[in-house]
């Protein structure tokens, strides 16, 4: 029998409200503050909510990592550990069964696995209950529901059709459809939702490599697989699961290698790139890029812009002001000599809203460094330039906007941006985009006794938990 964590709820309950008047700290409350002074002693953003907080008082987590602790511990004025009633049963157990419940991708560091002896239920009491029901309430209909495995029975018998022996170019025209169709949804509604459909496309059109083809072909071909590539792991970068993504890619990128492709090349390249740069690996994401530009010449301009914005995006992460000053002038100059008709197709997404919102993140590093820089414009421009077409894109430099408004500027305005962000955004299947609005709530922690401010933080925890 877990036991509640009646130490830390109390600490908890003891500690007023800097939101509500006469009120004690609610659990999301806690949880901002605790985020918000992980941020300014790491540097880094992390995503506690009130599921998090809940799990500790309810005797879950009986042992959170170091940093949560030290957190704690201040933000609720304790002295130790065991002020808040935390213990190590690890320690204390002599020879534990013990399996970790398996974290969603992406977000271990919002919701780390706990440990749970092999005696308990991993989906709790109240599920199991819930689907012992469920398989009683289907008895009477021939037991078709009887268990998951029955289900998956049923699906036996469906197997993928053989590939052709011979490939021409109308399956380089299907690969093609494939992945213009994977980037046309993640750009409008996010790529989580449809990973495995990804997964299966690649993997049935990748047999096709195998395929006899003529030479002319067979570079097209490797072309269009590796594109389809590329969009199925930039799903699954976008759904935060990082090493699905990275094999994709390097598939992709061999694919390209395979036959010279040096514009896929780049491309894939500057999304691993942007991927190590997301996920807190800057200085892989700039030895990713400059490897890109290693031949910049055989690149169009609109390439060599877009890689430009990854470098200064990993160099401004990197903290080095003037080397990203850099990097985004010569971002700019290269997109001032942009030619689309000469761009492959895949690039047609880099237009001036994409230049202007990828250099603006980058300079939102700067900005909340203490520079000044044009981050805002950059970032409003997007905003105004993106199409119905790149709602993800557009949801993304609005949210970043919001935070940068939140954090250097009017906690009002920031609110009336935030609130437009969370309506674009939370239409979204993209964990990258619930990522940013989690660092929106962060930042709009700052300012919690402002009544809007107060709104968008209950806008976002909705948005957040659905």
């Amino acid at each position: 029998m877990r036991e509640p964590n009646e130490h830390l709820r109390l600490a908890r309950e003891s500690t007023p409200s800097a939101d509500v008047p006469d009120a004690a700290m609610s659990r999301q409350e806690l949880a901002d503050r605790v985020n918000a002074y992980l941020f300014d002693h790491t540097g880094r953003l992390h995503e506690l909510d009130d599921n998090y907080i809940g799990k500790l008082e309810r005797g879950i987590i009986r042992w959170p990592q170091a940093a949560y602790r030290e957190a704690l511990r201040s933000v609720l004025g304790a002295a130790t550990d065991r002020d808040l009633g935390f213990v190590n049963t690890r320690r204390l157990q002599s020879a534990p069964v013990v399996r970790l419940a398996a974290p969603q991708p992406g977000l271990a560091d919002a919701h780390p696995p706990h440990p749970t002896t092999a005696l308990e239920p991993m989906g709790g009491e109240p599920d199991v209950k819930r689907h012992e029901f469920l398989r009683a309430a289907f008895v009477g209909v021939g037991g078709l529901l009887a268990s998951p495995s029955t289900l998956l029975d049923l699906l036996a018998p469906l197997r993928p059709t053989d590939a052709p022996k011979r490939v021409g170019r109308s399956e380089i025209e299907q690969v093609r459809g494939a992945a213009d169709l994977l980037v046309s949804w993640g750009h409008s509604h996010g790529g989580a939702g449809v990973r495995e459909a990804a997964n299966a496309q690649l993997r049935w059109f990748g047999q096709l490599l195998n395929a006899q083809a003529t030479p002319e072909v067979r570079v097209e071909l490797h072309e269009a697989v590796g594109l389809l590539g590329h969009a199925t792991a930039h799903m699954a970068f976008d759904a935060c699961a990082y090493d699905d993504a990275r094999q994709i890619f390097k598939f992709a990128l061999a694919c390209s290698e395979e036959v010279g492709s040096w514009h896929l090349r780049a491309k894939v390249l500057s999304s691993l790139a942007r991927q190590e740069i997301w996920r807190g690996e800057p200085d892989l994401g700039l030895t990713y890029t400059e490897l890109a530009l290693v031949r910049s010449d055989r690149l169009t301009a609109t390439e060599q812009a877009m890689l430009h914005t990854a470098r200064a995006r990993a160099l401004a992460k990197l903290g080095r002001y003037q080397d990203t000053l850099r990097a985004v002038g010569q971002a700019d100059e290269a997109f001032a000599h942009t030619a689309p008709a000469g761009d492959p197709p895949w690039m047609a997404y880099y237009d001036a809203a994409q230049h202007a919102g990828d250099t603006g993140h980058a300079l939102f590093d700067l900005t909340v460094q203490g520079h000044r820089t044009e981050a805002a414009d950059r970032l409003q421009a997007a905003v105004d330039g993106h199409t119905a077409d790149y709602v993800r894109s557009r949801a993304m430099s609005q949210t970043k906007l919001a935070s940068l408004t939140m954090a250097v500027g009017d906690p009002h305005e920031a609110a009336r941006l935030g609130l437009a962000a969370v309506t674009d955004a939370g239409r979204l299947h993209s964990r990258r985009a619930a990522m940013d609005l989690a660092e929106l709530r962060t930042y709009a922690g700052r300012h919690a006794g402002v009544p809007e401010v107060a709104e968008l933080r209950h806008r976002l925890t909705t948005a957040l938990a659905s």
